[in-house]
């Protein structure tokens, strides 16, 4: 029998609206016995049944929910049916070559994210509960993959984030079966990358931008394109591949530099990209010296901040951030600006962008607003799978 998890009266707020955590202050008590990672009940004050998750005392998110159905097995017939959804859902929103399979909580599935890159899957498990039913997600996953004519040839997993010692577990990075090449070939939106799966940032290639990148191509022809935190190269290849006439990409790391240098070779645009590997807030204020003018500078920094507490000096970087890029633009000229952080919200990342205009002594005129790639769902309610917030914007000066 499932331990039954009784909440206080007056709480479990998220869960009635939608979402999927129940927190540890969120529970009155807990009747029957169960281990870290066990799956229970979870029940209302009033007894009323509210679902079946996995609970952890390790994690101040308790409980994470599998199903609403108090009655629902958690076996191999409901895994199935979790995973073909979530793979049904991709065939008919997102461009399979390479996705994001499962994406956590807005995938019914708490705690693990599954990425495919041509034949490769790569996993990142986040949660003691959903750990135990990884092998069976990814042997479900091959299967449901396999009678849609696509056979994975390795799985790799990069569960080596900070947030599974919350969990209370260790980090682990490594092959689940047979050891492949870690270097893997894909394209997209009609560029090709070689996607280290081993050493890359995350699961090796960031897919959330994906239409993002589409986005700025019919800003590029003809122009000059300035590509900051351009990591292996993506948003300056695009541009590139689009007709820009001079691309140039900076990032802080060398590894990243060195593989959007070859992603450029292998596309055959190594003669209008360049890569410079420098500190993005020690360059631009560089360019700017200089006198440098862009047709377009683009802004796809690093989370600034990954809690609450932080919030108040990654706001502050964000804006240091933009009014540099902003002044680089030529008048008339566009910018491309995003956050990737959850807790950055869409009000606060727009009244930033907002006071570096003011700060930069220019005026916004708003192209398009975008967010995440839909293999990354926003599930309402769910407000951790709402993370990236994506501007496009013309540059005005004096009109």
């Amino acid at each position: 029998m499932s331990a039954i998890v009784t909440l206080k009266k007056g709480e479990g707020r998220t869960l009635k609206a939608g979402g999927m955590w129940v927190y540890d202050n969120e529970i009155a008590s807990v009747a029957g016995s169960f281990e870290d990672g066990d799956i229970v009940i979870i029940r209302d004050y009033d007894g009323y049944p509210m679902g079946r998750g996995f609970m952890n005392r390790h994690s101040k998110i308790r409980i994470r929910l599998l199903t609403r159905n108090v009655e629902q097995e958690i076996d191999e017939s409901f895994i199935r049916m979790r995973v073909q959804d979530a793979w049904d859902y991709r065939k008919k929103t997102v461009d399979t070559g390479c996705c994001r399979i499962v994406f956590g909580e807005a995938d019914f599935l708490p705690g693990i994210v599954i990425d495919k890159f041509s034949d490769v899957l790569v996993v990142e498990s986040l949660a003691l509960g959903i750990d135990r039913l990884k092998g069976v997600i990814l042997k479900m996953l091959t299967e449901v993959l396999l009678e849609d004519g696509i056979r994975i040839r390795g799985i790799y997993e990069r569960s080596d984030a900070k947030v599974r010692e919350q969990e209370g577990m260790q980090r682990f990075k490594g092959f689940i079966g047979e050891p492949f090449d870690m270097n893997v070939l894909i394209e997209e939106n009609g560029v090709k990358y070689m996607v280290d799966v081993e050493n890359g940032q995350k699961t090796g290639f960031f897919l959330d931008q994906k239409y993002n990148r589409q986005s700025i191509r019919r800003l590029c022809a003809g122009g000059r394109v300035l590509d900051c935190f351009t990591h292996t190269g993506s948003f300056a290849l695009n541009a590139a591949q689009a007709g820009a006439a001079e691309v140039i990409g900076v990032d802080a790391s060398e590894t990243g530099v060195e593989q959007a240098r070859l992603n450029a070779k292998l596309n055959g645009l190594e003669d209008r990209v360049s890569f410079i590997c420098r500190d993005v807030f020690e360059l631009l204020p560089e360019l700017e010296a200089k006198g440098e003018k862009f047709d377009l500078v683009i802004l796809d920094p690093p989370a600034f901040t990954k809690s609450r507490s932080s919030v108040k000096n990654a706001a502050k970087g964000y804006r240091e951030i933009n009014r540099r890029g902003m002044k680089l633009v030529k008048d008339g000229g566009f910018l491309a600006t995003c956050s990737c952080s959850h807790f950055m919200t869409y009000e606060l990342f727009t009244q930033t962008v907002q006071q570096a205009a003011r700060d930069a002594h220019v005026r916004l005129r708003q192209v398009e607003f975008r967010t995440q790639a839909p293999d990354h769902p926003i599930l309402w309610a769910a407000d951790e799978s709402y993370y990236l917030k994506f501007y496009i914007f013309q540059v005005c000066r004096e009109r």
